[in-house]
């Protein structure tokens, strides 16, 4: 069974999907623990699961590094085979990213590389285009750059505004995550082995 921890900064949507179907007996992957950077309401749905939480409020430290010290020393009580960033609303710091990788995933409401950073959706209205799309990747240094486990397109559709696109592309985000966790949790897909062949392909 693989042992998954999920971060998060607000609702946690993609986390209440994820337990979701760890609730199926037949799921290969369960959510150990939650952790967030603040007070935030997804700790609801770790509750009702029975889910242990814990929380490292980023406001309290001088520095980023800091905080991901005491984040990192908190994650490293549980030992998780796999972190989930469901929505944590922080970079993380590089020490921590490489302490964990690649065994740290991320999900992104765009087909990346197309509309990294905080506003892939909006980004992708500006830009005018006729359809976006989720992405699940690997965690890394950079801002959504790491190698791309899964991604699907989703269309922009005429009247589309950030929100009603959002919305299409949220069911699309948790859908790839929970089969991006099963495959994690099955051996069929190897985090290794897609960062490896992620890296050779930047080199070539």
């Amino acid at each position: 069974m693989l042992t998954v921890a999920v971060l998060i900064s607000g609702a946690g949507s993609n986390m209440r999907a994820l337990l979701d179907a760890a609730a199926d007996p037949d799921y290969p992957a369960q959510i150990i623990v939650v952790g967030a950077d603040r007070e935030a309401d997804g700790f609801a749905h770790a509750e009702e699961y029975g889910i242990p939480s814990f929380m490292v409020p980023f406001a309290q430290f001088d520095s980023r590094e800091a905080w991901g010290e005491e984040l990192g020393a908190q994650l490293a009580v549980w030992q998780p085979d796999l972190i989930v960033l469901s929505g944590l609303m922080r970079l993380l710091p590089a020490a921590l990213v490489d302490q964990w990788a690649p065994r740290m995933i991320n999900t992104h409401p765009a087909y990346l590389p197309e509309f990294p950073g905080a506003h892939g959706v909006r980004d992708a209205l500006a830009a005018d285009v006729s359809q976006t799309g989720a992405s699940v990747i690997i965690v890394d240094n950079g801002v959504d750059s790491g190698p791309i486990l899964a991604q699907e397109r989703v269309p922009v559709l005429p009247g589309d505004d950030e929100h009603s696109l959002h919305e299409r592309i949220k069911p699309v985000e948790r859908r790839l995550l929970i089969d991006v966790v099963r495959r994690i949790a099955t051996g069929e897909l190897d985090l290794e082995t897609a960062a490896a062949a992620s890296a050779a392909d930047a080199e070539s």
